[in-house]
């Protein structure tokens, strides 16, 4: 991701965070519904006991620590407290420990399918004069992610081996389609940093069941591969690149042609 993106996503996080400070309530609550939260438990396998930190309210809290500039979990708690008084509930306790352990029992793929669940009810809903004549427009991109250097993230996303032991710290890598008709996320996929089948090509391969036939997906220089652009051809789908550095013409009428 270059810095001018980086630059742009920083301005849209914080756009995030003030538009959620003026409302002054737990973020998003008239997007993410109870049935995307429970279609994504059932996929995921996940029974949950009734208690005041069920899925949806878990996940809502969470959002909004990431989103405030007050990151701490008693922060978030505490914001909890004020939107159940807010809808005549009683508040709930301001210690910490049982939404710690709520949040921990929510695993990757369920953050990662709520997303894309999110995404695409989102895409549905989207007026059809943001398409691109009349076609569906979606961009590939990828990016990586650090995390706390622990044994157990080092066994699921261990670091390069350019870097030395104990000098480096775990990296995923993260990829992402996104509706350009309403900004969403409507299909995600990480893996490993590094080693076969890890790479961001690899990544799109697994995620463009998504796509159908008419639709148009747009990737940046790295994305400039035949093999993938005849791939998704053949499902139907245009892709649409810069031209990679390596390549000096993409002129078809100016090859040489070598077999039939």
């Amino acid at each position: 991701m270059g810095n001018s993106n980086q630059g742009r996503l920083r301005q849209q996080i914080g756009f995030l965070r003030q538009q959620f400070v003026q409302q002054g309530d737990l973020p998003f609550t008239n997007v993410l519904s109870q049935q995307i939260v429970l279609e994504a438990l059932t996929a995921a396998k996940i029974t949950w006991n009734d208690s005041i930190y069920q899925p949806l309210v878990t996940l809502w809290v969470f959002l909004s620590q990431v989103l405030s500039e007050d990151h701490s979990c008693r922060a978030a708690v505490a914001r909890l407290i004020t939107h159940r008084l807010a809808r005549g509930q009683r508040a709930c306790s301001p210690e910490t420990g049982a939404y710690c352990t709520a949040r921990k029992r929510l695993p990757e793929k369920f953050f990662a399918d709520v997303t894309c669940r999110t995404g695409r009810a989102l895409d549905a809903q989207s007026r059809g004069q943001w398409n691109w004549k009349g076609r569906h427009v979606y961009m590939f991109d990828g990016t990586t992610v650090s995390m706390p250097d622990t044994p157990a993230n080092q066994r699921a996303y261990p670091q390069p081996d350019t870097q030395k032991p104990e000098l480096g710290f775990p990296l995923a890598r993260i990829g992402t389609i996104t509706s350009l008709a309403c900004g969403a996320i409507v299909n995600l996929s990480f893996c490993k940093y590094a080693g076969k089948g890890q790479s961001e090509v690899s990544l799109l391969r697994r995620m463009w069941g998504i796509l159908s036939p008419g639709d148009v997906l747009l990737t940046d220089c790295l994305m400039s591969t035949w093999v993938e652009m005849v791939m998704l051809k053949q499902r139907g789908v245009d892709a649409v690149s810069r031209l990679n550095r390596a390549r000096r013409s993409a002129n078809f009428r100016r090859g040489e042609r070598l077999g039939r």
